[in-house]
Parts: structure tokens; sequence; C-alpha cells
């Protein structure tokens, strides 16, 4: 006979996601510093399908609260992967058929795993001619919703409940470390970074909060150009982003990020994919360039294993020169983010709203 604490549970959401969250933290200092100095990971990666696995669950359940997602309605969603895959969890644990929105850029590991996991996909073949890949994504979004009577949209780029669901994240890290001095952030919805930051100033009120972007990315005020680096960055501007939060903010080019990322692999045996590579190069610096007592974090938000065919691919990263130099040991830096475009690594302690200061008030 089984024990109480081995009955299965009953057939609810709670038994699919209970893996979700109480993710681990790790030391890093090689290949960064040698001199007792490092940075605290948190490693989201060990999250089922990534960071975007408790937004995902969050925004699926905010919306069946308020009736905005009926039993059995349709999730419809754009992504280029992580979130897709938390939607993919959030149907299964709430029984809501997936529809997701992707580009030509999407791993083919996790445009495999999303069938498997039984969600549609449907990759667009043009970008959009201002908008990009996420424009497209989005109208085509669009024209599904139309599609399908009493279908949902997360909108993960303005939807506050996407904020909201990292509360708990920010929990975690105060019970593991105590005190936060410093957060280090990938930005692309403007999620996780407003949403640690916002339930870590209840408690830390003196923390600073550093975003990493990649070059030609629009959201802190670049142009928009063609990106090669998935996961981070936007040709659109997220109204999550919470720019007032912010004290600075770092452009990451690809080879600067694969370069680390690698490196990261081989000192700790911890690393991810594009993301990670830049935050861990940034949290690295500010690991150096700080007093030794200062308690760095940096969000991991997944593992190298998506990454297989790209960041941890010789053929594709010498056909895209991302092995042709280590990523310098400082950033370059601009005074004001429209003063010159970056094409490298770059930081810049005067951080705007782009829309705001395009129109002169408040978006």
């Amino acid at each position: 006979m089984l024990s109480h604490d081995l009955v299965p549970p009953a057939r609810t959401h709670a038994h699919r996601a209970h893996s979700v969250g109480n993710t681990p933290v790790v030391w890093i200092d090689a290949p960064f510093t040698k001199d007792g100095k490092g940075f605290w990971a948190k490693l989201e990666g060990h999250n089922p399908g990534g960071m975007k696995d408790r937004p995902a669950l969050h925004m699926v359940a905010r919306a069946r609260e308020r009736g905005e997602l009926r039993p059995g309605g349709l999730i419809v969603e754009s992504t280029s992967g992580t979130l897709g895959l938390g939607l993919a969890l959030a149907g299964i644990a709430y029984g809501h058929p997936v529809a997701l929105v992707a580009d030509p850029g999407m791993e083919p590991l996790v445009h495999r795993l999303l069938l498997a996991y039984g969600t549609r996909v449907d990759i667009v073949r043009q970008p959009h001619p201002t908008g990009g890949w996420q424009e497209a994504r989005r109208r085509r979004v669009a024209g599904l919703l139309a599609e399908h009577a009493g279908s949902f949209c997360p909108d993960q780029y303005h939807n506050p409940d996407n904020v909201e669901g990292y509360a708990p994240l920010a929990v975690e890290l105060s019970q593991q470390l105590d005190r936060v001095d410093v957060l280090v952030c990938s930005v692309g919805t403007g999620g996780h970074s407003a949403g640690i930051t916002r339930e870590l100033r209840r408690h830390h009120p003196h923390l600073r909060l550093v975003g990493v972007d990649t070059v030609g990315s629009t959201i802190f005020g670049q142009p928009a150009r063609a990106r090669l680096m998935r996961g981070l960055g936007s040709s659109i501007y997220p109204r999550n982003v919470d720019y007032a939060a912010f004290d600075e903010v770092h452009w990451v080019s690809p080879r600067e990020s694969v370069v680390t990322c690698r490196k990261l692999a081989a000192s700790q045996y911890a690393t991810g994919g594009w993301s990670v590579g830049a935050v861990a190069l940034v949290a690295g610096w500010l690991a150096r360039t700080n007093p030794a007592d200062t308690r760095i974090v940096a969000i991991f938000p997944d593992g190298p294993q998506r990454y297989f065919d790209t960041v941890y691919n010789d053929s594709y990263c010498h056909e895209h020169g991302l092995l042709d130099a280590p990523p310098p040991d400082e950033p370059d830096a601009l005074a004001d983010p429209g003063e010159r475009e970056v094409q490298r690594w770059t930081r810049c302690t005067t951080v705007l709203d782009p829309l705001a200061a395009h129109t002169g008030g408040d978006r």
C-alpha cells in the first residue's frame, strides 16, 4: 500500500505545474573574476520550460478568473519560443488548446517540442516593413483571434499580469539571499525586470536595476535593425517596460553573448542561450567594478538545450562570425541613447522612454 505522501494528487492543474519555481541560485566568479568577487545567478532554466512558465501560468489563471478565457477556449499568442513552452504547460494544466505564432527564427527543437505538447504553431514568412518579425507575428495573432470566437491572447508585451507573474521569483530571491543590491535582467517584453524589481524594492529600496538589451533593439531608443539574438530585444515598444525603474542599460552583440555563453559553460557548467550570455557578460563586469560586498544577482532565463543548433553549433557561429574574437573587458559608453547607433557592448546611465521622448509626455 502506498504511503500517504506517495498517493497521486487529484487530476488538477496543480500537479502539472508544481515543478515551476523554487529554482536555485549559484555563485559565479570564473571566467569573469579572479579575486573573490562574483555574482549570484538565478537558474530559471530549472523550470520545465524556462522562466516564462511563471507568467504563462499566471496570465492564464487571471484571464480565467476574470472570465476573459472561457473553459476550453483557445489561447493565441506571438512568441519566439520560451513563452510558448510556458503556454503549452498552461494549456495542458487548465485544459485549453493553444495556438502560437512564430517566425523562421524559432529553434527547431522548440518547434518540435511545442508540436509534441499539442500546440498549433503558425510560422509567418515575411517580416513587417517597419515592425519586423514581431509586428508580423502580432498581426497574424489578430487574424487568429478574429477567426476563433472566444479565443484569448495573453499579449505578453502589454499585459500587466505578465509583470505580476514574476513576484514569486522575487520572493524566492529574498529568501535565498537576504539582500540584493544590484539586479541584472535581460529586457524583451519588460515583464521580469519590472515584476522582480517592483517586489524586491519593497524589501530592498536601495536596489539598482541594470537592463541588458541587444544591439538592433529599439526598446531603449536605438534604431530597430534585424536581430540575430532571440529572447531579448524588440522592434516594438512593450508597455510592460518600466523605464523609470532602470539605473542603466547595456546593449550586447551576438558575438559577445556567444563567447560568454561558451566560457561560462566551460568554467561553471551553468549556462544558457543568448540572454544568459548577455546578462552574464554585464554581471561579470559589475562584479569586477563594484566593491566586493555588493550583492549582484543576474537572472538566467533558460538553459542551453534549445540552443544546440545556434549558440553551441560551430558551423552556425562561424557562418555568422560569432567566434572571431573574445568580447572586450569593458563596455563602450553613451551619454544618451540617441547619441549614436551601437554595434558592440555599450552602456548608458541615461534611461529614457523613447515614446515619451517622441511625444513630449507620458505614454
